[in-house]
């Protein structure tokens, strides 16, 4: 959540930002998947308790 979220991304992975920058580095953790929905290219788990 927090990725999307600083990348412009609501729940549903549609974007709702405004800036180009984000656009351009999307495809650093999200494909576009059909329509305008991004999907995460992998799920990222901190599996260290305490952090």
């Amino acid at each position: 959540q927090t990725i999307s979220g600083k990348h412009g991304l609501d729940g549903d992975g549609q974007y709702n930002g405004t800036s180009d920058l984000q656009l351009e580095r999307m495809n650093v953790y999200f494909n576009h998947a059909s329509g305008d929905k991004y999907v995460p290219r992998a799920v990222l788990v901190d599996l260290e308790p305490g952090t």
